[in-house]
C-alpha cells in the first residue's frame, strides 16, 4: 500500500495520501476511519513558495475588472506557436518555456487548477526530421557534391502532419521534465474537432480533464496535428454552442467554456490587441476590449508561425467571454516581461488586453490622459489674464462652497475612523481655516502667474535677420498621486492652470468624497474659458503601478504622500521622470554658541507644530559642550511637556547613565511626536552626520556665530538650508510661491519647494528669412554674430 502512495508521483502529499487512507480505512471501524475532509487542509509543498488565496466563485459570468482576476481558480494558458518556437521556426524556445512552466507551477501550488493549451509539436518535429534527413545523407553523396554544393544542399519541404507526429512525444517529454522540477505531474491530451462534436467523446474528454484536475495534475492539451484535416474557411463562432477546433486559439476557447474556467490567458508575440496593425504609426494598445468593438479595429496579417492571426484570437476570446470566461491576450515572448507575464495577469496588473462585458461608466484612464493633453494645450494658449481668472474663481468657490466641502470631508473622516493612524487622519481633515488658507494661496498663484507661460528668458541675434528666443512653456501632462491630502488637489490644480499643464490626479480612496467635490469645483472654474477637460480625476480601479507605465501620455509624475509611496512610484515609473523626495529626515544642529532664548522656540515649532509633515524635525544634533547645561535641560523639559518620545543616538546614549531607548536607525522619518537626539563635537561633524543620514530635504543650524552659520549654509548639500529658522518654513506657501506641488530633493530641473516655476520648461524659437547653414560655411556669404539682445522685463505687479 505504501508503494501505491510512492508511485502516485508528483501529487501533493494530502492527495497522494488520500487513496491509501480510503483503502486502509475499510479495515477500521467507522469511528476510527479517517475521513477525507480531515486532511484537505494539508497543503502541497515544493521549492516554489505559495500563498493561499480565496478562489471560490460561481461560474457563469466573467470578471468585470482586472482586479478580480486574483480570484480566478481554474485557468487555461494558451501558448501560441510564436511563443513556443524559436525565431528560425526549427525548435523550441527552451528558456521561454521554462519560465512559463515556473509561473504555471507557482499558480498551481497556490491551489489553482491550471491547464495548458500548447503549440510546438510541428516545430519540434521539424527540428528532429531535418536532423534525421541530414544524417541520412550518405557520406559518398556529401563528398561528391563538393563543399559549395553541400552548403547549398536543399532540405525537402516537410509535411506538417509528419512533423507533428515526430514532435508530439518529444514536446511532452520536455514539459514533463520541466514540471517535475516543481513536484508537479503533467498529462497529455490530444484532441480534434470531432472530440467536441461527438457527444460521447465530449463527455469522455470532460470527465478525463476533471479527474486530472482533481488529482492536481496539469493537463497539457493540443490539437492532434498528425491527423487533423486542412483548415476550412471560417464558418463558426456564431454562438456559444458552435465553434470549430481548427487552431489552438479556438481549441483554448472551446476548452475554457467546456471546463467552466474563470480565466483564459492567450500568449502571443504582440503586447495585446491594437486598434490597427502593430508597428503602424498610429497603432495603440487596447487596454480593455468590449464586445461590439470589432469595428474599431483593423487587423493585420497573422504571426510568422501558427494557424491563426489576431483576428482569430479576438473571435475566440469573444466566444469564451460569451461563455462566462474572462480573457487576456498578452505578449509571451518579450524577454523583459515573459518571466512574469502570467503571474502579473493573475495579480490584476495592467498587462495585455483584457476582455470585459462591463463597460465603465466614465472614460478610461487612457482617454483621460488624452483629454488632459488636449485640454492642457488649449489652456496654454489662453491669455495670462484668463488663466488667472480661472484660479481666482476656484479660490472663490472654495469659500462659497465651504459647507458642501466640509460635509464631504466629514464622510471621509467617519469612514476612515479606526482605519487610519492619527497623523494620516490629521492630514485628511479639512476645516474652515484650511479652506481660507487655501483660497489665499490660490490668489497668490493667480497674481504671480501673469507672465509665467511664454516669458522670454534669452534673446540672441544669430545673424542679420536671424533671431533666437528661449521661452517658457508647460511641461505637458502631470500625474500627481497623493495620499490623505484633499487640500493638495486645489493647490496642484491652481499650479497646473497657472503653468498651462494638463493634469491627472490620483487621490487616495480614504479621501474619495472630498476629492470628488474639489475636482468638480476645479472643473467648474475651468469651464468659464472652455477648458474643463484639462484636469482629470482618475476614479477607475487603476493601480498606481499601472499609471506609472503610461509614458506616452504622462510627462512628469509628482507623488505627494508617505516615503513608501514615493519609493514605490520611483521604482514603478518606466521612462517617466519623478519629482519628489522619498524621505523628509530633517536635522537641526544646535551650536555651542546658540541662543538660549531661540532654541526652545525653534525646536518646538520644528517638531511639534505639525509632526506628520515632511518638513518636521526628526533629528536634533547637540554640540557636546551643551550637555548638562541649563540650555540642554530646557530643551529636554520642553520636549517632555510636549510629550515627544526621545530616541538616543549612540554617542548621546554613551553620556547617559539611564538613557531613553536607543535609536534603531539614525536614518528614520518618524512623522509623529518622536525625535532622535545625537551629540556631535563640531559643526563639521554635524555636516558629516547630515550628509550620511539625512535625505537632502531641510537642515538647520542654530547659532549666534555668523561665520559658523555661513560655513554650515555653504557646506550642507540639501535642498533647503536655514539659519536660526524653523524647518517648517520649507514650504511653497511660506516661500511666497502661493502653493507647491511638493518638495524635490532632485538635483535636476527643480529643487526644494516646487511652485509655478518648477512646472515649466523651455523651447527655442528661431525667426529667419530664408537662412541656410551653408551660407555660414568657410566660403559662405554670412557670418555668425551671436549678439545678446535685451529681454523684455517681467511684470512684477
Amino acid at each position: 500500500m505504501l508503494s501505491q502512495v510512492y508511485r502516485s508521483g508528483f501529487q501533493p502529499f494530502h492527495q497522494r495520501l488520500l487513496p491509501w487512507v480510503q483503502s486502509t480505512a475499510l479495515s477500521r471501524s467507522p469511528a476510527d476511519r479517517i475521513q477525507p475532509s480531515t486532511i484537505r487542509h494539508v497543503r502541497s509543498w515544493s521549492n516554489i513558495p505559495f500563498i493561499t488565496v480565496p478562489l471560490s466563485r460561481a461560474h457563469g459570468k466573467s470578471f468585470a475588472h482586472r482586479s478580480e482576476l486574483k480570484h480566478a481558480k481554474r485557468i487555461v494558458v494558451k501558448l501560441g506557436s510564436a511563443v513556443v518556437t524559436r525565431g528560425d521556426e526549427c525548435g523550441l524556445a527552451l528558456g521561454r518555456l521554462a519560465s512559463i512552466v515556473e509561473q504555471v507551477s507557482v499558480l498551481q501550488n497556490q491551489g489553482r487548477e491550471m491547464m495548458l493549451v500548447t503549440s510546438g509539436a510541428v516545430a519540434f518535429g521539424k527540428q528532429r526530421l531535418r536532423h534525421e534527413i541530414l544524417l541520412s545523407q550518405s557520406v559518398r553523396q556529401a563528398l561528391h557534391s563538393g563543399q559549395n554544393q553541400l552548403k547549398e544542399m536543399a532540405i525537402p519541404v516537410l509535411e506538417a502532419r509528419a512533423c507533428a507526429a515526430a514532435g508530439q512525444s518529444g514536446l511532452m517529454a520536455l514539459y514533463e521534465a520541466m514540471f517535475t522540477q516543481y513536484s508537479i505531474c503533467a498529462a497529455q491530451i490530444l484532441v480534434t474537432n470531432l472530440d467536441f462534436h461527438d457527444e460521447q467523446k465530449r463527455r469522455n474528454l470532460n470527465g478525463t480533464l476533471h479527474e486530472l484536475l482533481r488529482m492536481n495534475i496539469v493537463p497539457i492539451v493540443n490539437t492532434n496535428d498528425a491527423v487533423v484535416p486542412p483548415a476550412e474557411p471560417n464558418s463558426d463562432l456564431q454562438g456559444v454552442n458552435v465553434i470549430s477546433v481548427k487552431d489552438n486559439d479556438s481549441l483554448a476557447a472551446r476548452l475554457a467554456v467546456e471546463m467552466k474556467t474563470d480565466l483564459l490567458i492567450v500568449l502571443s508575440d504582440v503586447e495585446g490587441l491594437f486598434d490597427s496593425p502593430p508597428g503602424s504609426d498610429d497603432a495603440k494598445l487596447i487596454d480593455i476590449f468590449y464586445p461590439g468593438d470589432q469595428q474599431s479595429v483593423t487587423f493585420g496579417t497573422k504571426s510568422r508561425v501558427g494557424m491563426g492571426g489576431m483576428e482569430a484570437k479576438v473571435k475566440a476570446a469573444l466566444w469564451a467571454l460569451q461563455g462566462g470566461t474572462s480573457v487576456v491576450i498578452a505578449n509571451g515572448t518579450h524577454p523583459k516581461v515573459s518571466g512574469h507575464v502570467i503571474t502579473d495577469i493573475v495579480e490584476g496588473k495592467k498587462v495585455g488586453t483584457f476582455f470585459s462585458e462591463v463597460k465603465p461608466a466614465g472614460p478610461t484612464v487612457e482617454q483621460q490622459g488624452e483629454m488632459a493633453r488636449s485640454g492642457g494645450r488649449m489652456l496654454a494658449t489662453l491669455e495670462p489674464e484668463q488663466r488667472a481668472e480661472i484660479i481666482y474663481h476656484l479660490a472663490d468657490l472654495l469659500t462659497d462652497q465651504r459647507d458642501e466641502i466640509l460635509l464631504a470631508n466629514k464622510k471621509d473622516m467617519e469612514e476612515a475612523e479606526g482605519r487610519l493612524a492619527a497623523p494620516l487622519l490629521k492630514r485628511l481633515s479639512l476645516s474652515t481655516s484650511k479652506l481660507n488658507s487655501l483660497a489665499i494661496g490660490l490668489r497668490q498663484i493667480a497674481a504671480s502667474s501673469q507672465d509665467s507661460v511664454g516669458r522670454v528668458l534669452r534673446r540672441t541675434r544669430i545673424a542679420k535677420n536671424l533671431e533666437l528666443e528661449q521661452v517658457t512653456v508647460p511641461i505637458g501632462v502631470l500625474l500627481v498621486i497623493f495620499e490623505s491630502r484633499p487640500d493638495c488637489l486645489p493647490q496642484v490644480a491652481a499650479l497646473a492652470i497657472a503653468s498651462g499643464n494638463g493634469l491627472l490626479l490620483k487621490g487616495g480612496k480614504e479621501a474619495t468624497h472630498s476629492n470628488r467635490i474639489l475636482h468638480l469645483l476645479a472643473q467648474e472654474a475651468l469651464s468659464i474659458h472652455g477648458v474643463k477637460e484639462a484636469i482629470q480625476l482618475v476614479n477607475t480601479r487603476e493601480e498606481v503601478e499601472d499609471l506609472c507605465r503610461l509614458d506616452k501620455m504622462i510627462d512628469l509624475i509628482i507623488p505627494r504622500g508617505s516615503s513608501q509611496l514615493v519609493r514605490d512610484i520611483q521604482k514603478a515609473a518606466k521612462g517617466i521622470p519623478v519629482m519628489g523626495h522619498s524621505e523628509g529626515i530633517c536635522h537641526m544642529y544646535v551650536d555651542s554658541e546658540a541662543s538660549v532664548d531661540k532654541i526652545t522656540r525653534l525646536v518646538r515649532d520644528s517638531k511639534c507644530e505639525y509632526p506628520a509633515a515632511c518638513n518636521a524635525l526628526e533629528t536634533l544634533l547637540i554640540h557636546r559642550d551643551l550637555l548638562r547645561t541649563p540650555l540642554f535641560d530646557q530643551i529636554i523639559d520642553m520636549l517632555r511637556v510636549e510629550q515627544v518620545k526621545i530616541h538616543a543616538g549612540p554617542k548621546f546614549a554613551s553620556y547617559l547613565t539611564f538613557s531613553p531607548s536607543e535609536v534603531k536607525s539614525l536614518r528614520t522619518e518618524y512623522g509623529d511626536l518622536e525625535l532622535c537626539i545625537e551629540v556631535v563635537d563640531s559643526v563639521q561633524e554635524a555636516i558629516d552626520h547630515i550628509h550620511k543620514y539625512g535625505s537632502s530635504h531641510t537642515d538647520v543650524i542654530v547659532t549666534e556665530n555668523e561665520e559658523t552659520a555661513e560655513f554650515f549654509l555653504q557646506h550642507v548639500d540639501s535642498a533647503c538650508v536655514f539659519w536660526n529658522a524653523s524647518t517648517r518654513f520649507s514650504d511653497g506657501y511660506r516661500f511666497g510661491l502661493g502653493a507647491e506641488v511638493g518638495i524635490s530633493t532632485s538635483r535636476i530641473h527643480a529643487r526644494g519647494p516646487v511652485g509655478l516655476e518648477g512646472l515649466l520648461t523651455t523651447k527655442w524659437l528661431l525667426r529667419g528669412q530664408d537662412h541656410v547653414v551653408s551660407d555660414f560655411s568657410e566660403h559662405g556669404s554670412l557670418k555668425y554674430l551671436h549678439e545678446n539682445l535685451p529681454v523684455p522685463q517681467r511684470n512684477t505687479n
